[in-house]
């Protein structure tokens, strides 16, 4: 495999830098009308696996486009990997390095057959065959689709196009993926199917950045980054995020359901942890009561 592990490797080093990010809708005669990210600052470290949350119009997906430089600053930098998204010679580095996987993987797959579609990529760069080959199989085989590859996309379940999507992207040897909601039109089995295969990629050493609204899919990530009204609100841990529930909730946000329950036990006079995430660490904390 061609990527570099580098979770955990010693000092941090970020891969993604914003600083001061606003980006502003325009109306037809090219004046603001809109702001919809204001004064964003944060880094996401290589080989980390961070999530980007935030009820509908908190301005995670228009934050999300600006990593793969899609969307370009109404003020403030977005770099990636050091590269300055604004430089438009380097726009095509940035979106080789930072691949972005859509809320609908139908709107990215392009072909009758799974693995051309994984290659047209690669091929627009006019990447050599025996290197398409290679890379082809070797994406396929990193979201457990390969024996899928003589396939139609259109034969295949929501989480199977995801991973196809997914494919495609990484045939492009990106350091970086930002997903944007990509589970949110998946069953549970498409879901899990999806964020199983990207905690695989994130220990191949990608760099992970998931936009959801999905609580669930994130109790395990590195880094919490929490959106409400183009701002970002929070960031840190997801125990640290998490323990927040009266924050959250006026920000028209949810919690993994078992932190929900803590919540309400505790409300209710039982005397149990803030920072419960998980069914073992709740069954952990009853257990301490009982003595």
């Amino acid at each position: 495999m061609y990527f570099h592990k580098t979770k955990n490797a010693g000092k941090d080093m970020s891969i993604i830098n914003v600083k001061n990010l606003i980006y502003d809708y325009k109306n037809h005669e090219g004046h603001s009308r809109q702001r919809a990210v204001n004064n964003v600052t944060l880094d996401v470290n290589e080989g980390d696996f961070v999530a980007v949350i935030g009820h509908n119009g908190s301005g995670k997906s228009t934050f999300a486009r600006h990593l793969n430089a899609m969307f370009m600053p109404t003020a403030g930098t977005v770099y990636v990997d050091d590269i300055d998204t604004k430089n438009s010679e380097t726009i095509l580095t940035v979106r080789r390095t930072a691949g972005l996987v859509f809320q609908n993987p139908e709107d990215q797959i392009v072909s009758t057959v799974v693995e051309e579609d994984v290659a047209f990529g690669p091929e627009n760069l006019a990447v050599p065959t025996d290197e398409i080959r290679k890379r082809v199989d070797d994406s396929l085989t990193l979201v457990e689709m390969r024996k899928f590859a003589k396939r139609s996309p259109l034969n295949l379940s929501g989480g199977q196009k995801q991973r196809v999507a997914i494919a495609g992207i990484l045939a492009m040897q990106p350091k970086c993926l930002v997903l944007d909601e990509p589970t949110s039109m998946l069953d549970p089995v498409g879901r899990e199917e999806v964020i199983n295969t990207l905690k695989s990629l994130n220990k191949e050493g990608i760099t992970i950045i998931l936009i959801t609204h999905n609580m669930e899919e994130i109790v395990d990530v590195d880094k919490v980054f929490v959106m409400n009204k183009g701002e970002l609100e929070m960031q840190g841990t997801p125990r640290e995020i998490f323990k927040e529930v009266d924050k959250l909730k006026s920000f028209g946000l949810e919690v993994p359901q078992v932190t929900e329950l803590a919540y309400e036990l505790r409300k209710n006079g039982v005397q149990i942890s803030d920072s419960i995430l998980t069914a073992k660490d709740l069954v952990s904390e009853l257990e301490t009561l009982k003595g």
